[in-house]
């Protein structure tokens, strides 16, 4: 059976990904994650024992255990979802964005270039490189702008979306100087089951649930289009099964929504759900200063991965928001200790106490 090499697989979009990918395919799962604070091993507790998973703990800038697990398990294709991802912590700390989003995916597909140029025949021709990047390289929209395209100018306004643009332009010349066969996917914020509530939406779900404010930033009139995780799973599937070669594809929810008005439905799903005994939760709305550099607005246009691969995100905006609540009320064993120690700490350091 084939196998495929994850990286990143224990963060919140590569753990969605390898239950996916598992439940619905055949083959073996190889797991390389570096475990930092998001990188969560109870996100893949259910997999414990099961021989179609192997999670081992190791840095794509590690060239030494990436060749190793190239060699031993033959892969017919890498996902690369590694990278640190939250642009306010990459404000706070750009050095660990360059190191892992730049300079650790370099390491990686060079190794990766090394494996294929070994492979024959029909392994060499299938082998596929995907990797994952965001919306956020392309900058930021006025409220008329059209959507982003796959030809819209690169134009990255923070050190995360920096280092994610830089490693998007490594995979591009690595297929144009090498043929390496790579795939590159382009992102919408995505939302839903194991997000570390650093994100907007499960932080806004646990501090609601603990009574505490719910910080908006700035005037909360930011736009985002908001991506079902399991949907942005069935995209980067479809686009390795059929993606053409050095091509990128725009993944988008077809879920515009201001901040403020994402905050107002969780709030509105929570007060239907699990009902405050002294109020709404929108009563614990609190605004806060902006942060630095803070982009007005994203939107995808998912034309090309509509009209080549006949795919579209199943989930509506409503639908994916009530399921990502129920599942976070379901699982506050999980939550419980993802937010313990250094999590607080980060918290009080960001929105105060």
């Amino acid at each position: 059976m084939a196998t495929i090499l994850v990286t990143g697989g224990a963060g919140f979009i590569g753990a969605n990904f390898v239950h996916y990918w598992l439940a619905r395919r055949e083959g073996r799962v190889v797991n390389l994650d570096k475990l930092t604070y998001a990188g969560n091993p109870e996100n893949l507790a259910v997999l414990e024992g099961n021989p179609r998973h192997e999670l081992v703990r190791g840095d794509i800038g590690d060239r030494a255990v990436v060749s190793r697990l190239l060699r031993e398990h033959q892969p017919v294709a890498v996902v690369n979802f590694a990278a640190e991802s939250h642009v306010d912590r990459s404000i706070h700390g750009p050095a660990a964005f360059v190191e892992t989003n730049l300079v650790g995916t370099f390491a990686l597909i060079d190794e990766v270039k090394a494996y294929w140029a070994s492979l024959d025949g029909d392994a060499r021709h299938a082998f596929r490189f995907l990797h994952v990047s965001t919306d956020e390289v392309y900058g930021s929209l006025g409220a008329d702008d059209p959507a982003f395209s796959e030809t819209t100018p690169y134009a990255p306004n923070s050190p995360y979306s920096a280092s994610k643009a830089g490693s998007d332009h490594l995979v591009r010349a690595y297929h144009h100087t090498y043929g390496l066969p790579t795939l590159t996917t382009n992102c919408s914020n995505n939302y839903g089951p194991y997000q570390f509530p650093e994100k907007l939406i499960p932080l806004i779900i646990h501090n609601a649930l603990a009574g505490k404010p719910l910080p908006v930033y700035g005037d909360g009139k930011n736009v985002r289009d908001w991506l079902y995780v399991e949907d942005h799973c069935s995209a980067i599937v479809r686009v390795l099964d059929a993606g053409r070669v050095g091509e990128t594809y725009n993944v988008g929810g077809n879920s515009e929504r201001q901040n403020i008005a994402v905050v107002h439905t969780l709030c509105g799903i929570l007060d239907e759900l699990q009902p405050r005994p002294d109020g709404r939760y929108s009563d614990l709305i609190t605004y806060v200063r902006d942060r630095p550099g803070h982009d007005r607005r994203y939107a995808i246009d998912p034309t090309k991965i509509r009209t080549e691969l006949a795919w579209e995100p199943s989930h509506t905006f409503e639908a994916g928001m009530r399921q990502t609540v129920q599942w976070y009320l379901d699982h506050q064993d999980w939550v419980l200790h993802v937010t313990s120690g250094s999590y607080r700490e980060w918290v009080t350091a960001h929105y105060g106490a």
